[in-house]
């Protein structure tokens, strides 16, 4: 029996690249039908209405809405009701499969993020072959490839590789088991680097990754007198040279990306890293920390060992709060990205210049790094997307 309508179901659509995704797809059309978990304080349906008016007010006009069931990932049947399972089999004909928990220790495999990550994954696998959803789009990580040094190619996987943490083998077990189901006439699966926020606006509902290392720098600010000529200097020694580089996309490139791919059927059934081709150094990274708060004192001291007793209090704190990112300090590998690049060519990676990066600690200290009440405010774009011919353009297809 044919589908209705070729509407997707969009799981993770509350995340930060999930509201993105949901935003860029129904501007351009896309009927949308969303897994949500009520919350607390809100159903489903209000929690994405939230969503959609903070856009609304951020783009300056009215977005149409998507059909919303409520349900989790980690729940047998995705916790679906049977009206909603009847709703998706008439109506629905793929899936978006973004819902993941970025956690990186797990007590055991009964534990996060192994329940999210893999066993939501299978939850949905089962749901996809039940309902008849045939066409799978995963968003997977850059990091299934471990501790491989690289250049890592997109058609890569499997290769023998470890694992630094939980989270990246949960998720390359999670992409392991979508690539293994055989119930999709095309897989395609994304690949993401490390995700920051909006390059135009600085906008971030989460402080993981890279804004752990801002909000760590920004509070140590807060307890360090400047000195009579307005200058912060400490002294905060790093085991590296300065020219590492880390792979930050922000998330706004990352949605343009995945819905160009994602509209291009051409696309369909390939594998793509969604990585700058300009990473940023940690040199780099510095020197624009250090212009944001007009400190200095950051040596990099190569490949020799900063003891705990070589550093103050403050910087001891500092480090401690950002170890969990200890094993990505001087290890980041090359993602070659030409499968992506075939199809976004036009669109590239924004570089994180200094204007960016000084945007990403604006926000988070107007956003007093995620305790702010109003969780949905979103600051005005410099050129907000309100235009949808130009909308179109970005993450449309290649018709």
């Amino acid at each position: 029996m044919p589908k209705k309508s070729s509407c997707t179901f969009l799981t993770g659509a509350t995340g930060l690249i999930g509201r993105y995704l949901m935003r860029d797809l129904l501007c351009t059309g896309h009927e949308l039908c969303v897994l949500v978990r009520p919350s607390k304080k809100q159903s489903a349906t209000q929690r994405i209405d939230q969503l959609l008016m903070m856009w609304e007010r951020q783009m300056e006009r009215s977005l149409p809405r998507p059909h919303v069931v409520a349900g989790e990932v980690t729940q047998p049947g995705l916790g679906l009701n049977a009206e909603a399972r009847s709703w998706i089999k008439s109506n629905c004909n793929g899936v978006l499969h973004n819902a993941a928990i970025l956690e990186f220790y797990g007590s055991d495999r009964a534990g996060e993020p192994w329940v999210t990550n893999l066993n939501g994954t299978e939850n949905l696998l089962k749901v996809c072959d039940d309902l008849s959803l045939r066409q799978m789009h995963y968003v997977s990580t850059a990091y299934v490839s471990g501790d491989r040094a690289g250049p890592i190619l997109e058609d890569e996987f499997a290769c023998g590789q470890g694992f630094r943490n939980d989270y990246e083998e949960s998720k390359f077990f999670a992409e392991k088991a979508v690539r293994d189901a055989t119930l999709f006439d095309k897989t395609t699966i994304y690949r993401p680097a490390v995700v920051a926020g909006d390059s135009a606006t600085g906008y971030t509902s989460t402080y993981h990754g890279l804004y752990l290392y801002l909000r760590t720098i920004a509070m140590m600010m807060t307890h360090k007198e400047p000195d009579p000529d307005g200058v912060r200097r400490f002294h905060l020694r790093w085991n590296c040279t300065g020219n590492e580089f880390r792979n930050i996309v922000p998330v706004d490139w990352v949605s343009a990306a995945m819905c160009r791919i994602f509209n291009t059927p051409e696309a369909h059934g390939g594998t793509y890293h969604l990585a700058p081709r300009n990473p940023i150094t940690l040199r780099q990274l510095v020197d624009y920390i250090g212009s944001y708060f007009n400190s200095t004192g950051v040596e990099f001291a190569g490949d020799s060992q900063v003891s705990p007793e070589e550093m103050d209090k403050m910087v001891r704190d500092g480090h401690a709060a950002v170890a969990i990112y200890e094993s990505y300090l001087t290890t980041d590998p090359r993602f070659d990205t030409r499968n992506t690049d075939r199809f976004t060519a036009d669109i590239p990676c924004p570089d994180l210049d200094e204007a960016t990066i000084h945007r990403f600690i604006r926000y988070g200290e107007e956003d007093r790094w995620g305790k702010r009440r109003e969780q949905a405010s979103m600051p005005r774009a410099p050129i907000a997307p309100s235009d949808l011919g130009s909308m179109r353009t970005m993450v449309g297809g290649n018709s």
